[in-house]
């Protein structure tokens, strides 16, 4: 099994557990809330806004933009891997009643198709990391700054210089993600597609948590971006 293989099983197997124990938006998981700079960017007085929100998951961010967006026609296309994470996408659409607002995409961002300025608003949070190489980081921004509507915004959360340490022993692991480049990578790659951008945001935070690999313990760290900027 290859590498790129092993990490997607293995994210697979996390999810589809962490969808069954705890429900959207109800505390004990990363799910609780929607983070607050990716709600407050939303422009939702905007007609008929279109928004994508790359590794969606059950609708952590996509929920919450469709109720604001719904009543002035708009749409956000939710894209994500895990066919868990659309089937729950729908199942909360529905029990929210926003279902006419959203579409789910069971698709890897890697490969979904950007079209160009299709959308007013796009969101990554922490999705980016899981693209298989640099180049391919490298593309899907291209294609995200390419695939916005001028006036529009794109916000991405991406976790860089990722550690996984087993609580206890200290052992170190190789961290499970497809992608683990630093701060000042990111940066690099950033500047090429939203080097005209007005930026918005642009800052980093330590985040800590404490998760299970295979049984054992483990404090998962990374440097957290968030970036946000506005296409002139």
């Amino acid at each position: 099994m290859d590498r790129i293989t092993q990490i997607r099983e293995a994210e697979k197997h996390y999810h589809d557990e962490l969808f069954k124990e705890h429900r959207l938006f109800e505390p004990g998981s990363w799910m609780s809330k929607p983070v607050g700079t990716v709600i407050e960017l939303l422009e939702a007085e905007r007609d008929n806004l279109q928004v994508l929100d790359l590794g969606c998951g059950p609708g952590r961010h996509s929920i919450p933009i469709a109720r604001r967006v719904s009543k002035s026609g708009g749409l956000v296309t939710g894209v994500d891997l895990l066919d868990s994470a659309i089937a729950k996408l729908g199942e909360y659409s529905r029990e929210f009643g926003v279902e006419r607002s959203i579409r789910g995409v069971q698709c890897d961002i890697e490969t979904f198709r950007i079209e160009a300025e299709a959308y007013d608003y796009i969101i990554a949070v922490s999705s980016l990391e899981h693209l298989s190489s640099e180049e391919a980081l490298a593309s899907k921004l291209a294609e995200m700054a390419a695939g916005t509507k001028p006036g529009g915004v794109n916000c991405l959360l991406v976790n860089t210089s990722i550690t996984e340490t087993v609580i206890g022993s200290g052992e170190q692991l190789v961290p499970m993600f497809e992608l683990n480049v630093t701060n000042a990578r990111l940066h690099d790659l950033l500047a090429g597609p939203y080097a005209s951008w007005q930026v918005l945001a642009d800052r980093s935070k330590t985040t800590v948590f404490e998760i299970d690999r295979d049984g054992r313990q483990v404090e998962l760290a990374s440097d957290c971006v968030t970036f946000a900027a506005r296409k002139p």
